[in-house]
């Protein structure tokens, strides 16, 4: 999968799961996304992977403002690939989710390939104290929470970007959604290479054992052949065990502050660049290298960053 054993490093830095409450290290104002974004691109993430937030309560904000905030600072400032979320958060619409791709145009885009039950709430029974009274409740509405991603919406993202030549993190929480990715793809909605952004441990989804990885890549593998690049990300204490598998089986991988607060067995990670230099210590002691964002950018095949609007 990796190319001359090149591994794809990509960065979340901090998403729409984890609330501020959670670590005083996850990102919420533009200036601390932006450092953490070049932060993670300096330790040697190829790409990173885009959420924005209100910087005053840190709840998720998919409004082009907030984006526009951090966008040209990180692209000034590092030549990582810039990956914008479409997923915003579960209780969004999908045009609302789909604005700030629309808008600046991004090398890539994430896009998840299928609806699911995505459950927060057992976060409830780890953090107890909260600062914001959005937090706590977004958490326990999760219990009645189903994340929309019907063909319409998939479609729907898919033309919406298709003409800017944005490419997709294609985010696969099952086996369903890589036979949903497959329908795409034989309807020439999408083409290769499809970057297949393998997803573990999230309840709803797959869960974090070896056998559940080799499980989604060996139906990857039949249905997509050659045509597809295979990345890993873990949630929570499962990122780097499931991101040393995938790595040694030829995948490229995700970490970063939106899929685990950790740097270790009860102590928090204090910024996205240490979970990146940890992966790549894996990586390297496979014998592997960690792919430039150049190199990550011909893998993909991806427009450049010239040719993004922001």
């Amino acid at each position: 999968m990796a190319s001359s054993g090149k591994v794809i490093i990509t960065c979340a830095v901090t998403g729409a799961i984890h609330t501020p409450s959670m670590s005083p290290y996850l990102p919420v104002t533009a200036d601390e996304i932006a450092e953490a974004a070049i932060g993670a691109a300096e330790a040697g993430a190829a790409i990173v992977h885009l959420h924005a937030r209100d910087e005053n309560t840190g709840r998720p904000d998919q409004s082009p403002e907030a984006f526009a905030r951090f966008l040209p600072r990180i692209k000034q400032a590092t030549k990582a690939v810039v990956n914008l979320t479409t997923g915003g958060a579960p209780y969004m619409t999908v045009q609302e989710r789909v604005k700030p791709a629309e808008v600046f145009k991004p090398e890539v885009a994430s896009l998840n390939m299928g609806s699911m039950n995505f459950g927060l709430f057992p976060m409830l029974d780890r953090f107890k104290s909260f600062k914001h009274d959005w937090e706590a409740q977004a958490l326990e509405n999760s219990r009645d929470l189903v994340f929309r991603n019907t063909y319409k919406d998939i479609e729907f993202v898919l033309r919406t970007l298709g003409d800017a030549g944005t490419r997709f993190e294609f985010e696969c929480y099952d086996t369903a959604h890589l036979y949903n990715l497959a329908h795409f793809l034989d309807r020439g909605l999408v083409k290769p290479p499809l970057f297949v952004q393998t997803v573990f441990g999230i309840l709803g989804g797959i869960g974090p054992h070896p056998e559940d990885v080799l499980h989604m890549k060996r139906t990857a593998d039949r249905l997509f052949g050659k045509s597809y690049k295979w990345s890993v990300l873990g949630a929570g204490r499962n990122q780097l065990a499931i991101a040393a598998q995938a790595a040694a089986m030829g995948g490229n991988v995700r970490v970063g502050l939106e899929d685990s607060l950790w740097g270790g067995p009860g102590r928090l990670a204090t910024s996205n660049a240490e979970q990146v230099r940890a992966v790549r210590q894996i990586i390297e002691g496979l014998g592997l290298s960690v792919a430039s964002p150049e190199e990550a950018r011909e893998i993909l095949e991806l427009k450049g960053g010239d040719r993004v609007s922001f």
